[in-house]
């Protein structure tokens, strides 16, 4: 699941060897960042602060879906 959060100046400092040790991840302008929950629970765990923008939404599964045939 891919998680959107963007940082302060001051956080980003400190996230960045965080994150530079982590799996891939996107960098958008104004310091957001698209981040996979691994990355995410390592920012959590060292006390950076960040505000999530979004979350990736689970697919729902087939028979959630599933509907009569026409």
């Amino acid at each position: 699941m891919k998680i959107i959060i963007q940082l302060s100046r001051e956080e980003e400092v400190k996230a960045l060897p965080i994150l530079l040790r982590h799996s891939p991840g996107m960098v958008l302008p104004e310091r957001t960042y698209v981040l996979g929950e691994d990355a995410v629970g390592s920012l959590r765990k060292n006390g950076i602060r960040f505000a999530q923008l979004s979350r990736e939404a689970l697919a729902p599964c087939l028979e959630e879906v599933a509907g009569e045939r026409v």
